[in-house]
């Protein structure tokens, strides 16, 4: 019991110095909130990014600032991969798959200088102590990230079917809103509530965007990197952006489905 105190409560102090390290980052240097969390991102967690972390990221990538410091980690976190500190990298593809069908289309563009790196990465091989794969995970990621950056038909048909999927979730999660308060009883036997998620999930990724904002404010003298609202972004659906191309419209609209 002794021992699981301890590691519970040096788990804490970790947690607790990391995010004072992050406030007085943002407080003495330009880092961005965004910066800090693509870097939590893609550390060497054996955790693989969040969803909504990706999509925070992702949504924040079609702001030019924020797009090349984004970009910026991920290229540092490729060409560090190793053997022995192979999973910041192998988080670093998962955004980077995250970004080529969600962000903008100049991120598959920016990569191009990155296969040789990724290449490597599909030799990499590591059973762990479990017995589960790695390598093999990371090798089939490697693999697809080289055919979104090498074919473009490819690239745009993931790109179609993320936005169809963000749609279609966005209508079922509106139609199940609208109809689970006429099947209340079919929701307390626990079947119904599932369905839920889709719309849910919105909500939680905007949810997770304030709370990440909240935990570093801005400070009187230091600039504010605040992010663009997304309701901002909603009400003006057509925004132009340097790096959206012919896709303007569609991203605009994709990004807030």
């Amino acid at each position: 019991m002794g021992s699981l105190v301890m590691q519970e409560f040096k788990k804490q102090a970790s947690f607790f110095f990391r995010e004072k390290i992050k406030t007085a980052r943002l407080a003495l240097t330009d880092v961005t909130p965004v910066q800090l969390l693509t870097e939590e991102a893609t550390d060497g967690n054996m955790l693989s990014p969040s969803a909504c972390k990706m999509a925070v990221i992702s949504k924040a990538a079609f702001e030019v600032d924020d797009y090349w410091r984004i970009v910026e980690i991920l290229h540092r976190r490729l060409s560090k991969f190793d053997t022995r500190n192979w999973r910041e990298s192998y988080n670093a593809l998962v955004l980077l798959d995250h970004l080529l069908a969600h962000g903008p289309l100049r991120v598959a563009e920016e990569f191009q200088r990155d296969q040789h790196s990724i290449k490597q990465m599909a030799n990499f091989q590591f059973i762990d102590d479990k017995r589960f794969n790695w390598g093999l995970s990371v090798r089939k990621l490697s693999e697809r990230i080289l055919k979104l950056l090498e074919n473009e038909s490819f690239l745009k048909e993931e790109r179609s079917r993320a936005r169809k999927l963000r749609i279609g979730i966005k209508g079922f999660g509106r139609f199940n809103q609208i109809s689970s308060s006429n099947d209340q009883s079919f929701n307390n036997n626990g079947r119904f509530g599932s369905q839920l998620y889709f719309h849910q999930k919105d909500e939680e990724e905007e949810d997770y965007f304030w709370e990440f904002k909240e935990r570093f404010p801005s400070k009187k003298g230091i600039k504010n990197y605040s992010l663009t609202p997304w309701k901002v972004l909603e009400d003006n659906g057509e925004k132009e952006h340097p790096f959206c191309e012919d896709e303007k419209k569609d991203i605009a609209e994709s990004l807030l489905s």
